[in-house]
């Protein structure tokens, strides 16, 4: 990750020192400077170019500093408030302050964020080490300044000098942190003398939200999530699912095909428009693991084949691919016209409809059905660290309730002798083998069809004893350092049958 707009010159000549001298307060342009907000929470905060940053105050008078000020504002907003980093950090219809930036401060504040979440429980241990009491209780925001100023010097390649004096810049326009601006200074500058130690990883799991660590000992057991934890640690691969050819387009990619067909890029920097496959429709992103549900029914063709819950639509073009007709059903009309998008690129054509499952009424029933469940999206950390921060056991249980409901209005759907793949990307068995269970204890015209060794050569250790698949991101290796073990996200499937 390169420095961005770290330690570039002010308008003054040499690199500003936020320690030395407070931001120099003037009105923005076009702006009278604004009063307090009349309910002691001193300046209000902009939204626009200069997107949190005071009135009065500039971020161009820093160089730096607004990136700074949006990354805190963000991570407050995922840890504080669970809103989704994927929403905030879009380029087009993120949030303002974001979008307002220039396109590597972009590329830094999201560097930030991604490894701020990634590592959130080392970050706090470090930072608890080097200082001489506890944080007070209602200090949100100084605690989020000092984490974005210690991600970078843990983490991130951004000269410290710049990350301690940027944090307490950031400090200095914020009514509530200013007075603790020493502090950050004196905390994060013996941080960068002692990072070496401090940011090796104790234990992976602590990284884990206590929440999450307890459901994932429950059910793996503590080596096993210690195994998926330090899996969290690397950000996940670029995989590929193409239409046909996977040893030829590896190879004139650069990447490996693995045993399942999938493409894997060990390393990529870039759009991915810009690859070779793209524009032509060869090609299309689908995570290893998330490739394998549909890979479940074999060859589909001649039959009618129904994609639930479908956009945006990687499954879809498997379903159509592997020869079946298919119809894709979504109850989110925006996210439709990105199947539909999706499939146009590709040239795959299926019928569409936009609705719930259970004002759903086909013709005639469908010889195929794939269920891929809305869930908690806790197998894929490694792609959205934000999961742990915008879940909880709570909001588990409530989707597995949705899961429940929606699995037992698709059976209505299936045709005597026809089957139906379940699956999501959770890591819980609530949201997989427990719904799976309840259903089969329920309903004595359906039955598990096991999945057996020789319909997934190279990957059957995917395989439960029952006849499930259940992926988890310490397969494989769990760590991108070979394409060919770069881990895989976190799935569930069980193949069903109706008698």
């Amino acid at each position: 990750m390169s420095a961005g707009s770290d330690g570039r010159k002010t308008r003054r000549g040499g690199n500003f020192d936020a320690s030395r001298s407070a931001p120099r307060k003037r009105p923005l342009p076009g702006k009278a400077p604004r009063r307090d907000d009349g309910a002691g929470n001193g300046p209000r905060i902009s939204d626009g170019a200069d997107g949190f940053v005071p009135d009065g105050y500039s971020a161009n008078d820093r160089p730096g500093l607004g990136a700074r000020l949006v990354a805190t504002k963000l991570l407050s907003a995922i840890v504080d408030a669970r809103t989704s980093a994927d929403g905030l950090l879009d380029a087009a219809g993120g949030h303002p302050g974001f979008r307002a930036l220039e396109g590597r401060d972009q590329g830094l504040v999201k560097a930030i964020i991604l490894s701020a979440l990634r590592f959130r429980g080392t970050i706090g241990r470090a930072l608890d080490a080097c200082l001489d009491r506890p944080l007070p209780p209602n200090a949100a925001a100084l605690k989020h300044i000092l984490h974005v100023g210690a991600t970078q010097i843990l983490f991130l390649d951004v000269p410290d000098s710049a990350a301690v004096d940027l944090a307490v810049a950031a400090a200095n326009v914020d009514s509530r942190s200013r007075r603790f601006a020493g502090m950050i200074n004196a905390v994060l500058r013996r941080l960068s003398r002692e990072k070496d130690a401090l940011r090796e990883v104790a234990t992976a799991t602590e990284n884990m939200p206590d929440w999450l660590a307890a459901r994932m000992v429950a059910a793996y057991g503590p080596e096993r999530t210690e195994a998926i934890a330090r899996a969290h640690l690397t950000p996940a691969p670029l995989d590929l699912t193409v239409k046909r050819d996977p040893a030829g387009w590896a190879a004139k990619l650069g990447g490996v095909a693995l045993p399942s067909g999938t493409v894997r890029l060990g390393s990529f920097d870039g759009p991915v428009t810009a690859l070779e496959g793209f524009a032509e429709g060869e090609w299309w992103v689908q995570d290893a693991a998330a490739a394998l549900p549909a890979q479940l029914f074999g060859d589909l063709t001649g039959k009618r084949v129904a994609d639930l819950c479908a956009a945006p639509g990687g499954k879809t073009a498997q379903l159509i691919a592997a020869g079946g007709a298919v119809t894709a059903l979504d109850i989110n009309a925006n996210r439709m016209k990105r199947l539909k998008a999706n499939l146009a690129r590709l040239s795959l054509e299926a019928e569409t409809v936009v609705g719930d499952i259970a004002a759903f009424e086909p013709a005639e029933p469908f010889d195929a059905i794939l269920l891929d469940a809305p869930c908690s999206s806790t197998g894929t950390i490694r792609r959205h660290p934000d999961v742990p921060y915008t879940k909880d056991a709570e909001e588990i249980a409530k989707l597995a309730g949705v899961q429940a409901r929606l699995l037992g209005e698709a059976v209505g759907l299936l045709a005597p002798g026809g089957r139906l793949v379940f699956s999501n990307c959770s890591l819980d068995p609530a949201e997989g083998e427990a719904i799976v269970a309840a259903l089969l204890a329920d309903r004595s015209d359906i039955v598990r069809d096991p999945v057996q060794p020789g319909e997934l050569p190279g990957m059957e250790f995917a395989l439960t004893p029952e006849g499930d698949l259940r992926t988890t991101p310490d397969m494989m290796g769990g760590a991108a350092d070979a394409a060919a073990t770069g881990g895989l996200d976190g799935f569930y499937a069980a193949r069903l049958k109706r008698i």
